[in-house]
């Protein structure tokens, strides 16, 4: 989970700030030691957190803040748009070129995943209603060519390609041509990379750089690798000019000192994170999103986005209805399961809902995929009649679905029982919902999803 640590120890040091009614210049110098820790320990590069601390204690020491009737919040408030313009601010969104087609240019390391961000930006701008075109001028890696057919097929984008003899700057020139001859309007040149910087990567870059004259220069870094990969972003773009970066693998840095830096040291925002390895996984960077989630508030706007492109919204109210009225069926379940699982890993969904990472029992919650693929397996193995009337399934009936999902009649009970609970509780759920929202506020909240024994059916 991204910025777990750094997460945790934040939501700790105000915590402690909230409930003081007045906060003294020695609490705040006592919290910003702690929060300085923090970012250290999340291996954000020295300066940016000397700079932080400094900007920040300066805000909170203010005449405004000590009369306060809030103190505490305020400061609160006054990290979160810090860390909020730590990050760039707000989103940097991609260029577009005045006729097209727009060129952008992917630079990086061997390993960081630049090939298959490639294909992700790809399926991405399909979103938008693009047509990408990608050009495979990696000719120094074995597959690189290969691996980059093979995303086009997955997405059924074009792929250039002259093979690996050719050169890479030919091979650029010509991938343009091409994209401006059959109306792509954005062409993604992936480029190769080496395992360390060196003269001959950069020269080749610099030479592919001037045939093409892209509109950007984004560079692919891996979050994993905390500091290096703020060293690399800034070795890059003192002789690339990058106009943006992405950050991959950033859902497994559980620091998150590379997001929390780049920008900072080299002045090039963060345009796009990937958040998974799924091809459609990568999304735009909101430097406020992120600081509202590493704060614990949630990041309730990209939730309601991915619900939005997602979820089909007739369904939504066809399948609201049938909870309120309690005739949920297991084939209005599997739907619902399937229509979640398109927004992403369960545990990523529940990251961005204010609050969830305090509540017991949600807050480590780890989904198995095969076991999701035991649960549909369970469902497709019941009738039709015993889909929409689960109370008729005895133990004969029971045993036959469990041979015929290749699982055990355990396996079976267990759904059946926490689908009853889930029903009751969902039920139960859309009474509870006012329009203005939970009635009962958060411990109502809190004793529907039963605690730290609320369970998943997977």
């Amino acid at each position: 989970m991204a910025f777990e640590g750094l997460s945790a120890r934040l939501q700790n040091v105000f915590s402690k700030l909230k409930g003081k009614g007045k906060v003294s210049e020695d609490d705040v110098n006592e919290a910003m030691r702690e929060v300085r820790l923090a970012l250290l320990e999340a291996d954000v590069n020295f300066k940016v957190v000397k700079d932080f601390i400094g900007k920040v204690k300066e805000k909170a020491i203010g005449q405004e803040v000590m009369k306060s009737f809030t103190p505490g919040m305020v400061i609160i408030d006054i990290v979160n748009k810090e860390m909020t313009e730590l990050m760039g601010g707000t989103q940097s969104k991609l260029a577009k070129a005045n006729r097209p087609p727009t060129v952008i240019m992917m630079a990086g390391l061997q390993g960081a995943g630049k090939t298959t961000t490639t294909g992700k930006l790809a399926k991405l701008l399909q979103k938008g209603n693009h047509k990408p075109l990608l050009v495979a001028c990696d000719i120094y890696r074995p597959a690189a060519i290969k691996q980059l057919q093979v995303l086009g097929e997955q997405i059924q984008a074009p792929v250039f390609s002259m093979g690996d003899k050719e050169n890479p700057v030919h091979i650029a020139k010509a991938g343009l041509q091409h994209a401006k001859e059959n109306g792509n309007d954005y062409v993604i040149f992936d480029t190769a990379g080496r395992l360390h910087i060196d003269e001959a990567l950069m020269d080749e870059l610099k030479q592919i750089h001037e045939a093409v004259k892209p509109d950007e220069v984004l560079l692919v870094i891996d979050a994993m690798t905390g500091q290096d990969a703020v060293n690399v972003a800034e070795s890059f773009h003192k002789q690339l000019e990058l106009t943006g970066v992405v950050l991959t693998k950033l859902d497994g840095d559980t620091r998150g000192g590379a997001a929390l830096s780049v920008k900072a040291v080299t002045g090039c925002p963060i345009k796009f994170a990937a958040m998974g390895e799924k091809i459609d996984s990568l999304e735009p960077f909101h430097p406020e999103r992120m600081a509202s989630r590493i704060l614990g508030m949630g990041d309730m706007l990209s939730l309601i986005e991915k619900a939005q492109t997602n979820i089909d919204a007739e369904k939504a109210a066809e399948m609201e209805r049938k909870m309120r009225n309690a005739e949920f069926t297991f084939d209005d379940f599997l739907e619902q399961m399937a229509q979640v699982r398109q927004m992403g890993p369960l545990d990523q969904l529940l990251e961005m809902m204010p609050g969830m990472n305090k509540m017991k029992g949600l807050k480590d919650i780890k989904v198995d995929e095969r076991q999701i693929g035991r649960v549909e397996a369970i469902v497709q193995s019941m009738t039709k009649e015993e889909k929409v009337k689960p109370e008729i399934m005895n133990h004969s009936r029971r045993k036959r679905i469990a041979a015929g999902s290749g699982t055990s009649v355990a396996d079976v009970n267990r759904l059946i029982k926490q689908f009853d609970d889930m029903r009751k509780m969902m039920k139960q759920f859309s009474s509870m919902m006012g329009p203005k929202g939970p009635k009962g506020g958060k411990k109502g909240l809190k004793g529907l999803l039963g605690g730290k024994n609320m369970k998943f059916p997977f």
